[in-house]
């Protein structure tokens, strides 16, 4: 009975919410103008390289020393345990570090051209993509019948 009394109000306060009508999202994009979007996004252009150069320094510090003294047939030393391709590298380019961050910088405006020459050729490209499957699926509606009694 008291679960009753309780119900009872939030349940009459809901009704009306209830009764609204569900708002209207718009239709979804096509997912050429998604992907169109999403290369002439300039955020797009930022995460990429953002995550281009946080790989980077991933890859420059895997630990390669072990690596090395197995190539070479011998026990890695402890010092070279903890040799990473940052130190590889060191070896031959004293300004490495200095080397490796502009070119990083300069990868953006590479970015940033490929991704509207992209968006240049979706449109064929996605062109050629439906020409295949037209071609595909006529050739799969030739196929015979793996079910088809044979005579």
């Amino acid at each position: 009975m008291r679960k009753a009394i309780v119900m009872l109000p939030l349940l009459i306060a809901a009704a009306p919410v209830a009764a609204q009508p569900a708002p209207i999202a718009p239709p979804p994009l096509p997912p050429e103008q998604q992907m169109e979007r999403a290369l002439n996004d300039p955020a797009m252009v930022d995460r990429l390289t953002h995550t281009m150069n946080a790989i980077s320094r991933a890859f420059l510090n895997l630990p390669v020393g072990e690596v090395q003294a197995a190539v070479e047939g011998r026990e890695a030393t402890p010092a070279e345990r903890h040799m990473t391709l940052r130190d590889l590298e060191r070896r031959n380019d004293p300004n490495f570090e200095h080397n490796f961050h502009q070119q990083i910088a300069g990868v953006k405006p590479m970015v940033q051209q490929s991704m509207k020459a992209m968006a240049e050729a979706l449109p064929q490209m996605m062109q050629g993509l439906r020409q295949a499957q037209e071609a595909i699926d006529r050739a799969a509606a030739n196929m015979p019948d793996p079910n088809y009694p044979r005579r």
